[in-house]
């Protein structure tokens, strides 16, 4: 029986010996793929589970930064949107900007219409608001809607040293209902509902 020994080298620089125990001696041989063995150069056993671990570690690595990469697109596409939508608002609120305040108005006026209608309103309120802003707060006299005459009348009643006490109050089917015209010595002040509604018109118009 012959001895034959074989040497091979790995990757660590390290020569080790096999020993084969052969009944005849060898009288050929070839070298084979690496399909055909069980171990193949890359089959080094320590070598393919170094290489597996060390693949292993990068795939999620790999799959964190893919994902990074897509969360940071989806967000400048958003924002890219967000951008075009205020562009786009601003535009067509500049343009409309007239139809906006108009309607708007509108809307306001069939509120305080229905608000008149029903009676849901304080003639004393209105009038107080309208003394603050008269020039002069002595020798008032004040123009009222018949209906407000006789509601405002009431209310005297209960409030005999009220702001109201020295007030002259007279009856005027041109002022309506909710609405009030204030007389002094240095001028007039008008609370009619249209005149609010003209200004808030104005200043929707007016605004940025």
């Amino acid at each position: 029986m012959s001895r034959e020994h074989l040497e091979w080298q790995d990757d660590s620089r390290m020569t080790q010996t096999l020993t084969v125990r052969l009944e005849k001696p060898i009288t050929s041989a070839k070298f084979l793929d690496e399909s055909a063995v069980g171990i193949g150069v890359g089959q080094v056993p320590g070598l393919g589970q170094a290489n597996s671990a060390a693949n292993a570690v990068q795939i999620p690595a790999q799959v964190s930064e893919a994902q990074k990469n897509t969360f940071s697109q989806t967000c400048q596409a958003i924002n890219g949107v967000v951008i075009k939508l205020n562009q786009f608002y601003e535009k067509v609120f500049a343009e409309q900007k007239e139809e906006i305040a108009k309607l708007s108005v509108e809307i306001a006026r069939k509120i305080l219409m229905q608000k008149v209608e029903d009676g849901d309103y304080e003639i004393q309120s209105i009038i107080k608001e309208a003394l603050n802003i008269a020039p002069k707060k002595q020798d008032i006299v004040v123009h009222l809607n018949p209906e407000d005459l006789a509601e405002c009348q009431k209310a005297l009643q209960n409030e005999p040293d009220g702001t109201l006490k020295y007030v002259k109050f007279v009856s005027d089917s041109n002022i309506g209902r909710a609405e009030c015209l204030l007389e002094s010595p240095k001028g007039t002040v008008e609370s009619l509902i249209n005149e609010h509604l003209d200004r808030i018109s104005k200043a929707l118009k007016k605004a940025e």
